[in-house]
């Protein structure tokens, strides 16, 4: 594994469970790495110097991945239209997805693991005939944990 430190943020996969069906790996963007603990705001009779802020629960961002408009027989095209168009109709089939920042030789530096992720929102950035811009597509994934692995 390579000492370059500190790596490079731009070279990077997604891997998804390969029993999802889901083969995409190419993305322009992956966002949402982190973990923020909420608190409670406690008032203690007689202290007005300051508030106890008391730990409530451990919260974290939705997984934010950016790509050129893909081929409508992507997998992760087909999997956000059956969670978001199928009207609970469907039962929504998490997936584990992987996400690794790689070194120049293409060795993960650092993985993190997203347990039952699944789509909440898909979106297409807006078209502009005055902008000579590659169409992107967004999907926003709700996940349980993310753990880093490496």
């Amino acid at each position: 594994m390579s000492d370059e430190f500190p790596p490079t943020a731009f070279y990077f996969e997604l891997r998804f469970d390969p029993k999802g069906g889901i083969h995409d790996v190419a993305f322009q963007e992956a966002a949402g790495l982190g973990v923020e603990m909420e608190t409670e705001p406690y008032r203690e009779g007689g202290e007005n110097r300051f508030v106890h802020l008391l730990p409530k629960s451990v919260k974290s961002p939705r997984l934010t991945l950016k790509r050129g408009v893909a081929a409508a027989d992507s997998g992760l095209v087909k999997w956000c239209k059956d969670v978001l168009e199928g009207g609970f109709t469907r039962r929504i089939k998490p997936q584990q997805i992987e996400l690794r920042l790689l070194a120049r030789e293409g060795e993960p530096l650092r993985s993190w693991i997203f347990d039952n992720a699944y789509p909440v929102k898909w979106s297409v950035t807006e078209f502009r005939s005055n902008k000579n811009e590659v169409a992107l597509e967004t999907v926003e994934l709700a996940y349980t944990t993310a753990v880093r692995k490496l």
